[in-house]
């Protein structure tokens, strides 16, 4: 149960490239126009979701922003590639974008994530990591086949490349007109040194 002082938190990794973000919203608007059920994520909104945390007091988000800083990584590149949805076709609840290249890098952050979070009394996610974008749910199926169809012709689609040097601590608050998040911690990955010129 939340309490007052709760706040409802994730780690996310966000998208910003302009170009990746006109794709997914290109792909937002062949499920809208199939007037299914759909509720899209809104732009500002779309990130790839490394671990969800539920309610976190206000005393510990600082310990949880500080076990971030710990987690080690170098920038690198994510690929967005293929929708699918979630759980199945005959009954969908969730429209997702697929994660090409770059999941060996988000496992690698996840995996030093849950066991710094272990760490400061966080238990472990039991579902584990899912690469993938989440930009739509769906709440009936009305129009299921014509959604399912936009699914089927966007399967292969490639969204693009960017890139991720960062990784956030969120808040989300949940309104009638959708949830809103903002970043109480960010994270940066270790810059590269410089390769030694040969002598």
């Amino acid at each position: 149960m939340m309490s007052e002082g709760d706040l409802r938190c994730f780690i996310a990794v966000e998208i910003v490239d302009t170009k990746v973000l006109d794709r997914l919203l290109e792909l937002g608007k062949a499920l809208t126009a199939t007037g299914a059920a759909v509720k899209l994520v809104e732009a500002q909104n779309i990130h790839a979701t490394l671990r969800f945390l539920g309610n976190v007091s206000r005393s510990r988000v600082e310990e949880v922003g500080e076990a971030l800083d710990e987690v080690e990584f170098h920038p690198f590149d994510v690929e967005l590639k293929g929708v699918g949805v979630f759980p199945n076709l005959r009954r969908v609840n969730v429209v997702w974008v697929g994660i090409e290249r770059g999941d060996v890098e988000l496992l690698n952050v996840f995996t030093q994530l849950e066991a710094k979070l272990k760490g400061i009394g966080f238990k472990p996610d039991r579902r584990g990591f899912s690469p993938h974008i989440t930009v739509a749910r769906v709440s009936s199926g009305r129009n299921r086949d014509a959604l399912v169809d936009v699914v089927s012709n966007w399967s292969n689609r490639e969204f693009g490349v960017f890139g991720v040097d960062a990784i956030q601590l969120k808040k989300s608050v949940l309104t009638p007109r959708g949830p809103i998040y903002s970043t109480l911690h960010e994270a940066s990955a270790r810059q590269r040194e410089p390769g030694r010129e040969a002598s």
